[in-house]
């Protein structure tokens, strides 16, 4: 049987050859520079609203009535505050790398942006919410501001119930996807160049 070998083999000869706490200290900078650009990819996704090239689904009209009504201009799918864009962090521990949304990680309003995240990212189920008196006029401010009142279809005592649900707005997994395209061959060339070796040819 024959074997095939590919890859640098001969970046991969002169970076064992190194010592092995100069080799050590390589591999933890390297690891900690992806993780970084890596963090930086997804923020750079969020902010341009494609992650990993992917457009992100731009929020509804009725959101973006309900942001403003509440004193956001923003239009931008998940960067209302900037929260949970600026919740993303890196966390090196060993050999491994987190990069993500910590689970103590806190909206200014004190909600879980962990569970924020995981929402958008895979979406969420129907919900059903009984609708109040109280909710049927919120209801009609919203089609008003959004300019959708004549389009509404509610009335009566306000009996009844409304149905939402979040859509997923994948933003980490398609970073990383788009980051995992030759990250062994990039990683390679960070520790060489750590231990003085130059990038590979």
């Amino acid at each position: 049987m024959a074997v095939s070998r590919t890859g640098d083999w001969a970046r991969a000869r002169q970076l064992l050859t190194a010592g092995s706490s100069r080799l050590e200290g390589a591999l933890q900078t390297a690891l900690r520079q992806e993780a970084h650009a890596l963090r930086n990819e997804v923020v750079k996704g969020l902010t341009q609203q494609a992650p990993g090239g992917e457009p992100l689904r731009p929020p509804s009209p009725l959101t973006l009535a309900a942001r403003q009504l509440a004193g956001f201009k923003g239009t931008k799918a998940l960067l209302v505050s900037g929260a949970l864009r600026n919740s993303i962090r890196v966390v090196v521990e060993g050999d491994k790398a987190f990069i993500g949304v910590s689970r103590t990680a806190k909206s200014p309003d004190g909600e879980s942006l962990v569970d924020v995240a995981q929402l958008q990212e895979y979406g969420g189920p129907p919900v059903v919410i009984p609708m109040t008196p109280k909710m049927r006029r919120f209801l009609f401010a919203l089609l008003r501001q959004a300019g959708l009142a004549g389009q509404s279809r509610t009335g009566g005592s306000g009996r009844g119930v409304i149905v939402t649900q979040t859509p997923a707005r994948p933003f980490l997994r398609p970073a990383f996807a788009k980051f995992r395209q030759g990250a062994s061959r990039r990683f390679l060339a960070r520790v060489a160049k750590e231990l003085g070796l130059g990038g590979p040819g």
